[in-house]
């Protein structure tokens, strides 16, 4: 407030960005931006409370009491947001594209995009945000490199520095050691730790043909992938999902609604998790319990529109557009739409653009865990770019039924090698290509 009022902002939105030192907490203000940002924007996805919006409406002369919270329709925009999960932002690098540009990650932003994820714990958001940055990653992955290679990428900031800290720890390396390379508190470190030393448990305790039930289900609430624990226990990712749904074990959904469950939400939008049974008292047990899942898929006629994932050079906003007006028209032809995305600088990402929004990863498994749960006539992969349009064929064979240009045209279309061989056949010329 007192830097707000120092600038001179008397209303609207304002974010401010502060250092703090962990050695004797002292606190230094670094940014302060008096309008709408990308940091506002992300504030909003991971509160669902609207920031731009209330603030074009206090601009305006209203006050906050006087606005109503679109989500639950009960309380006003006085009533600061309480969330009960944890959310967790991180960017998207593309070096590979700019191999001159110096990798050492500064005060300068480098970035081209970002994914949010959340989930009940650290440790799940950190997991799903992973796996939703589209760099073939779903966890904490063994690195290849001698003990003076990681030293060096725990001392400099870079964008692989994540897994270079957990294969640090793999190889003996203490939290003590790593803090003083890295400079990250402890907190965190510690959290990666017990990442990497479940991965150990897993791969010494659970054996597939007498597969530990608790075991895996802790895999799942520690945010790992499907794919993730098959590589740790060399299987396919559909053994282990085959072996989760035999076990009764799916994904449950929880709404963000700004109030932490105190009133009743009435805009979806969703976040997966994995939760223990819960026996209710009074009920009848049936030896699983109850997990709650508040996902409430209705009876309507619904598409599933999947989206783009995190910005890179080659996939930007422009298919973000293309996605939204799908669901306006969509909505105008009477269907339920359903958004599934995992990038909080994109409008489908905004709670009241769709009539549900699930904010996950788009990887195969979360979209087929999305799938199960709302049953929907089919989905959209076309509108997304490269993202969906990869998970097209995987779907298909899963018995999704994909709407539009089927995945075998997809794949012609992208392939050089057959969509050369479909000009051959049609007569058509083409000039002269080849790959080098």
């Amino acid at each position: 407030i007192s830097v707000i009022r120092e600038i001179g902002v008397d209303t609207g939105g304002s974010n401010i960005q502060f250092a703090l030192n962990p050695e004797d907490g002292r606190m230094v203000v670094i940014e302060m931006n008096p309008r709408v940002s990308r940091s506002s924007a992300l504030a909003s996805k991971a509160t669902g409370f609207p920031i731009a919006k209330i603030a074009a409406k206090l601009a305006v002369g209203l006050t906050l009491d006087e606005i109503p919270n679109d989500i639950t329709r009960e309380t006003p925009a006085s009533f600061e947001p309480t969330i009960d999960y944890v959310v967790t932002k991180v960017p998207r690098f593309a070096f590979e594209k700019f191999p001159e540009t110096d990798p050492t990650l500064t005060t300068q932003m480098k970035s081209v995009g970002e994914v949010m994820s959340i989930g009940r714990t650290f440790k799940e958001s950190l997991q799903k945000a992973l796996r939703s940055l589209e760099i073939d990653s779903y966890g904490f992955e063994e690195v290849e490199a001698s003990e003076e290679l990681i030293r060096e990428k725990l001392k400099t900031p870079n964008a692989e520095r994540l897994w270079y800290i957990a294969q640090a720890m793999r190889a003996g390396m203490d939290i003590e050691e790593v803090h003083e390379l890295t400079h990250i508190d402890p907190w965190f470190l510690n959290n990666i730790r017990e990442i990497v030393e479940f991965e150990e448990k897993l791969k010494e305790g659970f054996h597939p043909e007498e597969p530990d039930p608790g075991l895996l289900r802790r895999a799942k609430e520690l945010g790992f992938s499907d794919r993730r624990i098959a590589e740790l226990l060399g299987l396919r990712e559909a053994d282990i999902r085959e072996l989760r749904k035999s076990l009764g074990m799916r994904a449950v959904y929880k709404m963000v609604d700004t109030c932490a469950a105190e009133f009743e939400a009435y805009t979806p939008y969703l976040y997966s998790t994995y939760e223990r049974p819960i026996f209710k008292v009074g009920a009848q047990r049936s030896g699983r319990g109850v997990v709650e899942c508040e996902a409430g898929p209705s009876d309507k006629k619904k598409i599933i529109i999947l989206g783009g994932g995190p910005n890179r050079i080659g996939q930007g906003i422009e298919f973000d557009y293309c996605c939204v007006h799908a669901v306006f028209a969509l909505k105008e032809l009477g269907y339920e739409t359903i958004m599934v995305n995992c990038n909080p600088e994109t409008v489908s990402t905004d709670y009241d653009t769709s009539d549900k929004l699930y904010f996950e990863p788009l990887t195969l498994e979360d979209v087929l865990n999305i799938v199960e749960t709302e049953r929907p006539e089919g989905v959209i992969v076309q509108f997304g770019g490269q993202t969906p349009l990869k998970l097209a064929v995987p779907l298909e064979r899963e018995g999704v039924r994909i709407l539009g240009t089927s995945p075998d045209a997809i794949d012609r279309a992208e392939d050089r090698k057959r969509f050369k061989e479909l000009l051959h056949k049609l007569g058509l010329k083409q000039p002269e290509s080849g790959t080098a």
